[in-house]
């Protein structure tokens, strides 16, 4: 009997994408490890590859066609000894052998993150084993609901969050915390038809203008701006790229990257995040660097910067931020940073203010280093300056410890030579 291809979970909190292309049509042959399409999560564009061998049948999520949700069915294999005539009459949603025919292109841990989700279980009262998802069982005990009296809509028998919110319909709960305001967003007036163009809107996008905008409601910002000298750091700079053998130049975004992460280690209270009422502490410096992609901004992470070296550093960069841009990063080179630097200097920005990506407590805002005058032992001369803003979560770090931090940033920055020992 053919197999039906479901969308797997390619990640934590992946709920659904988009299948952005079928590498594969209908009567190719795929051999277990075949990248077969390309689907969209919330930050880049994964590879699907095939887990078992046999006939491409029939395609049911055509690519570009909206968001498809987890274990939806997305196409149909033909197994050996199958031919064409097999699809007649066969019901993908009803077939008994159901398998999550794909996986995401991942190393090991994120595999195992991936097989944890799809498999959530829960034990009940009862002692049975019951099978659902993370978002089910978690809402589930919010609610106090005993999964075991809950029957599952989702392949073979697995709860999901529809039916968990069924089961609280009918024991008149509520779904949402009571006396907590429901939050819609303003009414928009929009312009005389004929005047604008609706653009689509990708998931990357969509999800974008979500996260940013509940981490500006929800986050209680705080803003701290510091001038900082760079002429020593250029001159740093030039010398190292001088003397490089092997082309690898260092840019002044991979001497702000080893300064936070300095920072951060010299300073770990704010190598912190919130979440939930917990206050976290991060236990490696890993900073993620915000990068510009076509579809939006995404934050690829160097982990444990202030153990590395800024060729290290650069490096790292210049591949994470390439494959960025292409929807090539994977879900943990994303995932994980603690602190983030946004710098927009290159397109001479003076100055501006970032929103914190949660958990994280802080993100520094990075202006155009340019000539301005300063006062020197009395004297007036010119220098290279560059203004940094950091955004801080006051619910983690109060205002002296965010200004101490800036200062510890400044002097790693106005004195180079303590990021190259």
């Amino acid at each position: 009997m053919p197999k039906t291809i479901l969308l797997p979970v390619l990640a934590a909190d992946f709920e659904g994408g988009t299948i952005e292309e079928w590498l594969k049509e209908p009567g190719d042959t795929i051999e277990v490890g075949d990248v077969i399409a390309e689907v969209s999560t919330d930050k880049a564009v994964v590879d699907l590859e095939a887990e078992h061998a046999g006939i491409l049948g029939k395609i049911l999520a055509p690519a570009g066609e909206g968001e498809v949700s987890v274990n939806t069915p997305i196409a149909v294999l033909l197994l050996e000894g199958e031919t064409p005539e097999a699809l007649d009459g066969f019901d993908p949603g009803a077939d008994a052998d159901v398998v999550s025919d794909v996986a995401a292109d991942a190393p090991q841990a994120a595999a195992t993150n991936v097989a944890q989700v799809q498999e959530a279980s829960t034990d009940t009262d009862k002692g049975d084993r019951v099978f659902a998802s993370p978002v089910a069982i978690r809402i589930a005990d919010q609610l106090g609901i005993d999964l075991g009296t809950v029957e599952g809509s989702g392949p073979d028998g697995r709860i999901v969050l529809g039916d968990v919110e069924a089961s609280a319909a009918q024991q008149g709960l509520a779904t949402k915390p009571t006396g907590a305001p429901t939050v819609r967003p303003a009414a928009v007036e929009l312009p005389p038809p004929g005047t604008y163009e609706k653009m689509p809107v990708d998931k990357i996008r969509s999800v974008i203008a979500r996260r940013l905008g509940e981490a500006k409601r929800e986050i209680p910002h705080f803003y701290l701006t510091i001038d900082c000298e760079l002429d020593k750091l250029l001159e740093a700079r030039k010398g190292l790229n001088d003397a490089a053998t092997d082309g690898q130049r260092v840019s002044v975004n991979d001497f702000l990257v080893k300064a936070c992460a300095l920072a951060l280690r010299d300073m770990p209270m704010v190598n912190t995040g919130w979440a939930e009422d917990t206050l976290l502490k991060f236990t490696s410096v890993n900073v993620a660097v915000a990068v510009a992609t076509p579809k939006g901004l995404i934050t690829p992470v160097v982990f444990q910067a202030d153990s590395k070296d800024l060729a290290t550093i650069s490096a790292e960069l210049k591949e994470l931020a390439s494959r960025a841009k292409e929807g090539r990063l994977k879900p943990e080179e994303y995932k994980g940073g603690g602190f983030t630097l946004s710098n927009l200097g290159m397109y001479g920005v003076r100055e501006f203010s970032a929103i914190i990506n949660p958990p994280q407590s802080c993100i520094l805002a990075v202006g155009v280093g340019e000539k301005r005058p300063v006062v020197r032992d009395g004297e007036l001369t010119v220098a290279t300056v560059m203004s940094c803003t950091l955004s801080v979560d006051h619910r983690a770090v109060d205002g002296a410890l965010g200004a101490e931090f800036l200062q510890v940033v400044k002097r790693y920055i106005e004195e180079p030579e303590l990021l190259l020992a």
